[in-house]
């Protein structure tokens, strides 16, 4: 009976099983760019020789010949929430498939940590860095940046952002083509670095649509928790107030499932007395009664495109590395939670 380690096959081995050069089979199991000229097929030929033979790339080798670690930094705010998840899981998939390890670190949006982490993470020859809906205020560090959802120009930072202009103007232009004119707003905490972009954004567009945005009818988010208990409480607040409306706009999914429980409990059904339209299309969306219409925001599209401009930008320094913003575009997604406004106040409001 044999006993000990499997024998370990080497390049050369491999490259014979395939018929290729060397070369060509250690370009791409190395991701070099040079394998960006090497037919797809013949690079999936190779990747399922080297799971059949169980053959591993020397990573030291590589890193020395590269003078890279093939090591990325990703900071986030937390990653138990929908909106960093979806976008984490765009910035994974992308940093398997090209064979980068990751080092992921959470701030919970405490101001030293964000400052102290980038420090942390270039202490561990990371070959760049990936942000996460986090303020970003280095300039110039001696690797490559991308941040998501930054909203702010530094040197040496590209930026991954929404079109946020193009998001209010789908959520409210539906609201007010179904009929709304009294409509809630929920705004994003202080922290987020989409708030205060997202609430512009919302503000232009109810301007052109004539529809007032009242201050009575607008509250904000509090506590960094991503709960549905922070949209039940600031929901709940509003609905104090008294003042009568008929569609909710939410600064995000997991806001909006909080505040249609409040409605609930408050005698008011949904959509028939007041629709309910979040924002981001996290995956339970589609899964609450009533499913929600959200404006999606493409999560796992933009950590993929922040992941390939930071590898690219590592790789190719000179070749398409341009600074400066990418911007995507949402959609709006429309299931169950928006419906007209009742044609009569509905008694819960009478109670008032």
């Amino acid at each position: 009976m044999r006993t000990g380690k499997p024998h370990k096959v080497s390049l050369k081995v491999l490259a014979d099983s395939l018929e290729l050069s060397p070369a060509t089979v250690s370009l791409v199991m190395n991701r070099s760019a040079v394998a960006d000229s090497i037919p797809e097929s013949t690079k999936e030929r190779i990747f399922a020789a080297a799971r059949k033979f169980n053959y591993r790339p020397n990573f030291f080798a590589r890193s020395l010949r590269a003078q890279r670690s093939f090591t990325i930094g990703v900071i986030v705010p937390e990653v138990s929430d929908g909106y960093a998840s979806l976008v984490m899981s765009g910035i994974e998939d992308l940093l398997l498939r090209e064979g980068y390890f990751y080092f992921v670190a959470s701030h919970r949006h405490r101001i030293d940590l964000i400052d102290e982490y980038p420090r942390l993470l270039l202490g561990r020859s990371v070959d760049g860095l990936i942000a996460v809906d986090t303020p970003w205020a280095h300039d110039a560090l001696p690797v490559p940046v991308v941040t998501i959802s930054g909203h702010i120009e530094r040197r040496g930072v590209t930026n991954v952002v929404l079109d946020h202009d193009r998001a209010a103007r789908l959520a409210l232009e539906h609201l007010v083509n179904l009929g709304h004119r009294r409509v809630a707003f929920i705004k994003g905490q202080e922290f987020s670095s989409d708030t205060e972009v997202r609430w512009n954004a919302v503000q232009k567009a109810a301007a052109r649509l004539r529809l007032e945005v009242d201050a009575k009818l607008t509250i904000q988010l509090e506590g960094d928790l991503a709960s549905p208990q922070l949209g039940y409480a600031v929901t709940r607040k509003i609905l104090a107030r008294r003042e009568p409306f008929t569609a909710l706009f939410a600064f995000n999914d997991i806001s909006a499932i909080g505040a249609i429980r409040a409605l609930r409990e408050n005698g008011l059904r949904v959509p028939k007395d007041v629709s309910v339209i979040g924002f981001d299309d996290i995956q339970s969306a589609a899964f609450q009664n009533p499913a929600l219409t959200t404006v999606r925001q493409p999560l796992q599209q933009m950590g993929k495109i922040a992941a390939e401009t930071l590898l690219r930008r590592i790789t190719r320094p000179g070749q398409g590395s341009k600074v400066g913003q990418i911007t995507v575009k949402p959609e709006i997604v429309l299931r169950e939670s928006t419906a007209p406004p009742p044609t009569r106040e509905p008694r819960s409001w009478r109670k008032r």
